[in-house]
């Protein structure tokens, strides 16, 4: 087996899989409690958004193999992540003035 070969079939092991997403989990585990807890909306917000944006690179990297592909293909696709979040940030405020216009 050459040494391209053995790289690549070990960089899609079980117990990378496995870890990956336990860590997927236990930040869902977070983003659960942090929705009980009460705290301000704007850094509930700021967490809640940070922790989809660790979990969707997790994602994408592991279970959508692009850490295994050409470093091409993952430049390639980094305008659109990159147009995701910034769109994801100019929203925010508006969520928030969202949430003032709410009647209580």
């Amino acid at each position: 087996m050459s040494d391209a070969t053995a790289q690549h079939h070990d960089a899609g092991s079980k117990k990378l899989f496995l870890t990956v997403w336990f860590w997927l989990l236990a930040m869902t585990g977070i983003e659960v409690y942090l929705g009980y807890i009460h705290l301000g909306v704007r850094l509930m917000l700021t967490l809640l958004m940070g922790l989809s944006i660790v979990k969707a690179t997790l994602i994408i990297s592991y279970f959508m193999h692009l850490r295994f592909e050409k470093r091409s293909l993952t430049l390639m696709l980094m305008p659109a992540m990159v147009f995701v979040i910034v769109m994801l940030f100019m929203f925010f405020p508006d969520s928030l003035r969202l949430l003032h216009m709410r009647p209580r």
